[in-house]
């Protein structure tokens, strides 16, 4: 399929589903699939997909949010850039994400120089453009989104811009996946790994993970096709008792992945232990600058400390981004917790669950 219409395509959406109905039919038992990107999470919801299995599979949401694993005290650095007079851009989605009682958005109203970005680049034009003030970057995201930091912090370099700093709140997938993996509460049959990540670190990080944990995974790309196909190239795999990682999206996905936006990102940063929402503190998940270009960490500089926050009584996020609770399972879900009233991040994000299953829902009502 060359268009994007074919990825589309309902007939063929139905046509897989049932074919992997038959699956779960022969499997005779419930099967559990975790989504792990967010935005298939979205996807799934905008567009009804799992209305289409049989109840006995259960789709569940894993910690592909990057605002939504970033623990509070990540936050809270930001908020003390901005507090210390500095200019701090960040991504639309942090602008809400409730801290305190406050938020970014509220800091802004205070008077602080809080701005929206929509790429690292555009950091880099403003400092540029503004030479007499002192910048601050919120890093956060995945392998998808590191390489284009480390990029701006090169330019940086050669350009000679001294007044961007950068707050480094970067995750790594494979190692939480396998933390995971290794949590005796969760029974997970299948994995749809994510489509963006795995078109900057390939295939080959997954296979030693599938190995050791044996579990049928699928890289999958976003439309109702390429997610149907998944599922049931997952319930293939377990009913032909087989443990495999398999590629969906070939049309993107290669196995050595994208090699020089591997390297950029392993020349500017280095794999730290690193805290996350849910999970905990696991190894090497994180990414710091390395020594050559610690002149732009505004943790150092600007003497940043994370700060533990209260979790708001009764939040369920954590467990929802490891895949142990439902959005419905929260007490707070719809009735105080909402997109103009969100208590945690994950009701904030566009990659969040709970706003993925609030506008579900909605939909349905």
């Amino acid at each position: 399929m060359r268009f994007i219409h074919e990825y589309r395509d309902r007939e063929l959406v139905v046509r897989i589903a049932e074919k992997a109905n038959e699956f779960l039919e022969s499997l005779g038992r419930e099967v559990k699939i975790m989504e792990v990107c967010g935005t298939h999470t979205m996807a799934v919801a905008r567009h009804g997909l799992k209305a289409l299995f049989k109840d006995s599979l259960d789709l569940i949401s894993g910690p592909g949010c990057p605002i939504c694993v970033t623990p509070d005290s990540g936050f809270s650095m930001v908020f003390q850039a901005a507090e210390k007079g500095k200019a701090v851009l960040v991504f639309g989605d942090m602008m809400r994400v409730p801290l305190n009682g406050r938020s970014l958005l509220s800091l802004k109203g205070e008077g602080l120089d809080v701005r929206v970005i929509y790429s690292p680049y555009d950091a880099l034009k403003i400092a540029e453009r503004e030479p007499g003030k002192e910048f601050v970057m919120a890093g956060i995201g995945f392998e998808t989104t590191s390489p284009l930091f480390a990029s701006t912090i090169l330019q940086c370099v050669n350009r000679g811009i001294r007044n961007l700093r950068l707050i480094s709140l970067f995750k790594l997938i494979p190692p939480a996946l396998n933390k995971l993996l290794e949590a005796d509460d969760l029974e997970i049959d299948g994995m749809i790994l994510p489509g963006h990540v795995s078109t900057i670190i390939g295939i080959k990080p997954y296979v030693e993970l599938v190995e050791k944990h044996s579990i049928p995974a699928v890289i999958a790309g976003f439309e109702p096709v390429d997610i149907v196909e998944a599922i049931y190239m997952i319930l293939k795999q377990l009913v032909e008792n087989r443990r495999e990682v398999e590629n969906e999206y070939s049309r993107t996905v290669r196995y050595e992945g994208n090699v020089k936006a591997i390297r950029i990102m392993r020349e500017v940063f280095k794999p730290v232990d690193s805290e996350w929402r849910g999970l905990g503190l696991i190894g090497e998940s994180g990414l710091a600058l390395r020594k050559e270009y610690a002149y732009f960490d505004a943790v150092e500089e600007y003497g940043l400390k994370p700060v533990e926050t209260v979790k708001p009584k009764g939040c369920l996020c954590g467990e929802v981004v490891r895949g142990s609770k439902k959005p419905f399972e929260c007490s707070l879900y719809k009735k105080v917790c909402r997109p103009d009233n969100p208590v945690g991040p994950c009701m904030v994000s566009s990659e969040g669950t709970c706003a993925a299953y609030f506008y579900a829902d909605s939909g349905n009502e």
